[in-house]
């Protein structure tokens, strides 16, 4: 958990020396949006910021609003909406046992912690809110010693299925029981199982899901699951200062972070959800119940809390950002108490921190 120590600490550090000259709302995007850029490793970002009031924008390098970019984790947001979807036609229900959907070939061995098997209690909340206690396939290490995460930073691109993904999920050790009281774990493992619980009860890829039911209501025109090596639309990853080609391993993470999509489209997607409009609105409150997952974060029901310390910001007013964000360094988070919708991206996986530094930067206006 260190890394996530020094993510708080390094954005403390910033925090701490923000300007308060007041400044235009589009004059300040565009002066961090530029100062993100001079940074090392930053030659291209993108942010929208739009208060309900008024939209500013800026992009730089080969970022746009309309540019298509991989927002990587983010697409939790669009798992969980449709799943409540489901739900409001009662097609399932989130306390559900996932052995309801899910062949025992799947369950076979997929938590046993303490001798303990436990793969018949885990819920679909429990997926949804990363309190199965299961581990992380993509990030946790390995037999080898490393973590497909690691692999893949490094040059390795690999192709892998969900059944693959949660194969390698049972050669690690679960973190605690499922649905125990103030625990979460932030596992992309969850959302493979999530993913494949969507096929079982649709019989529809996730692709077609989202354009019928998310993409297509709302005109949310470039936006898409990516499942071909050969699609050099969006924006390339970068890692430090490489592009990082991994279109292998991007036809593969589907319901863990496979969306492709730009700015504007995830501007209109982003107050869709946060309004109720995809979803019934009482949804949102039980979202909204966090557990801890590493400092400043927390993690609802398909949703991350950021929220900084007043000891952060010389004890001035913090946004409670809501959303989620990706390791490409896209982002999508709202602020209640402004009204505020951010969305964009950094791209780049190696300062993780950059993204909130920004998003920080641009709200304490």
């Amino acid at each position: 958990m260190m890394r996530y120590l020094f993510l708080y600490l390094f954005i403390l550090s910033t925090t701490l020396t923000i300007a308060q000259a007041q400044q235009t709302p589009n004059a300040i995007v565009e002066e961090e949006v530029n100062k993100m850029q001079q940074k090392k490793w930053h030659p291209d970002v993108v942010l929208i910021v739009d208060d309900t009031q008024q939209q500013f924008a800026h992009g730089v390098g080969a970022l746009q609003t309309e540019t298509p970019y991989f927002i990587a984790s983010t697409t939790k947001l669009f798992v969980v909406t449709l799943i409540l979807q489901l739900t409001d036609e009662h097609a399932l229900q989130l306390d559900d046992p996932i052995s309801k959907y899910l062949s025992a070939d799947i369950l076979n061995g997929l938590h046993i912690y303490k001798g303990v098997d436990y793969a018949s209690s885990i819920t679909i909340r429990h997926l949804l809110a990363q309190t199965s206690g299961l581990p992380n396939y993509f990030s946790d290490k390995g037999a080898s010693g490393k973590s497909l995460e690691h692999q893949l930073l490094h040059g390795h691109d690999q192709q892998w299925t969900a059944e693959e993904a949660i194969a390698i999920s049972k050669t690690m050790q679960p973190k605690f029981a499922p649905g125990t009281p103030g625990k979460a774990y932030y596992s992309d493992t969850n959302y493979q199982l999530l993913g494949l619980i969507l096929k079982a009860v649709t019989q529809k890829s996730f692709n077609q899901l989202i354009q019928e039911r998310i993409c297509v209501p709302l005109n949310m025109q470039t936006t898409y699951v990516y499942s071909d090596t050969a699609d050099h639309k969006p924006l390339p990853l970068r890692y430090k200062k490489d592009v990082l080609q991994i279109p292998l391993a991007m036809t593969s993470v589907t319901t863990d972070g496979g969306i492709v999509s730009t700015a504007a489209d995830m501007q209109l997607f982003l107050q869709a959800f946060m309004k109720g409009k995809l979803f019934n609105a009482g949804h949102l409150f039980e979202m909204m119940q966090w557990n801890p997952i590493f400092s400043p974060f927390n993690y609802g029901l398909g949703l991350m809390q950021f929220t900084l310390p007043k000891i952060a910001t010389l004890g001035a007013h913090t946004p409670k950002l809501i959303g989620h964000s990706g390791l490409s360094g896209a982002f999508a988070f709202y602020d209640a108490d402004s009204d505020t919708y951010l969305t964009g991206t950094v791209n780049q996986l190696a300062k993780r921190s950059d993204l909130f530094k920004l998003m920080v930067r641009v709200m304490m206006r």
